[in-house]
């Protein structure tokens, strides 16, 4: 069994920024040959000197750019869903509007992102792993995230749907639910101690997950070492979903 991902070629969406760039940087570290999708041609640009990758900017809530995305695609062994967006609002001034836009990126878009990962590797005979990256949200109610809690539960049971349907064809799919991850955005969204005392009170281990925290269980999904692992929704959360 090997944690290490040489020879690897994954794709990573969402990959210019938050949790899916410290997740293209640690699979990099551990010898992956990466393939990233982001919005941000600048970073992209960026991303193909400081790791050599292959990067392709790609609106993945386009149906048709995606499926354009896979024509050219090289043979992939793993699939990170990471792109993802977040409004928040309390249930009494939800949004119609927001609660489609948030549904149609975080399960829509991973859906088709997955359908063509999963369509790609059974067409070249690999045998591949998929790791969709959900939130603690999916698995406990947080007030003000009505959209993103929907959204990430879709995606747990999206992965569940996954792997009863793909592990026949040697692939597998997990997700990982972290907790309040410490990217440049979330500390500064999280600064507030009225917003951030309670949510560390409830976490056992009293503080928040860092992105590598988030990127290293991440990669054992995708590695070899876990070889017999398929629909499982890890918590990477301190303890907080133990209540």
């Amino acid at each position: 069994m090997n944690f290490e991902l040489q020879n690897q070629r994954i794709l990573v969406t969402g990959a210019t920024s938050g949790i899916g760039l410290d997740i293209a940087r640690s699979l990099a570290e551990l010898g992956a040959d990466l393939v990233l999708f982001g919005r941000n041609r600048d970073k992209l640009s960026e991303l193909e000197q400081e790791l050599g990758a292959r990067t392709l900017a790609v609106d993945i809530t386009d149906e048709a750019a995606v499926t354009e995305a896979f024509i050219e695609m090289p043979i992939l062994d793993g699939l990170v869903n990471c792109a993802g967006i977040s409004i928040l609002d309390d249930v009494l001034n939800v949004k119609a509007q927001d609660l489609e836009r948030i549904m149609t990126t975080n399960v829509t878009a991973s859906a088709v992102v997955a359908r063509e990962a999963a369509r790609h590797m059974i067409a070249r005979g690999c045998q591949g792993s998929i790791v969709n990256v959900s939130s603690q949200a999916a698995m406990a109610a947080l007030p003000g995230h009505l959209g993103y809690c929907a959204s990430k539960a879709a995606m747990d049971a999206m992965t569940r749907v996954l792997c009863l349907e793909l592990g026949p064809k040697g692939i597998r799919v997990n997700s990982v639910n972290p907790t309040v991850t410490l990217t440049p955005m979330a500390e500064r969204a999280w600064a507030d101690p009225a917003k951030r005392d309670p949510m560390l009170a409830a976490i056992p281990l009293g503080r928040f997950a860092t992105p590598r925290e988030v990127a290293l269980p991440v990669a054992f999904l995708l590695s070899p070492a876990a070889s017999m692992i398929s629909g499982t929704c890890l918590p990477i959360d301190g303890g907080f979903t133990s209540h």
